[in-house]
């Protein structure tokens, strides 16, 4: 399985479809469907049971996932950018870099 450019914790911006423009905080990663939740983004309509958390239940709004393609990581100038990996020469581990900057990403 190929490595995604995106990680729990990144701030990103939807690229494409319905949600286009808005950003958030990634919030959860699933890698085998290649799909991210984002904080804010992609809000569906869930209808609850009633229960011991929700007493009244009925319609509560919540995030649902979001192609990976359709993410683009924020850097450190606030603007979307594509991502790159590189050898770093302090540690000989792979690092994610900004290809709009060069910087490397957190």
């Amino acid at each position: 399985m190929a490595k995604l450019n995106i990680k729990k914790g990144d701030n990103v911006m939807v690229i494409a479809g319905n949600n286009k423009g808005l950003s958030g905080r990634v919030l959860f990663v699933n890698v085998e469907k290649q799909r991210a939740i984002v904080e804010g983004v992609n809000l569906v309509s869930k209808h609850t049971r009633p229960s011991a958390d929700n007493p009244k239940g009925g319609i509560i709004k919540q995030e649902s996932a979001v192609h990976v393609s359709n993410l683009k990581v924020i850097d450190k100038s606030g603007k979307p950018t594509r991502t790159g990996r590189k050898i770093d020469e302090k540690t000989g581990k792979s690092v994610r870099y900004s290809k709009k900057t060069g910087e490397v990403i957190k």
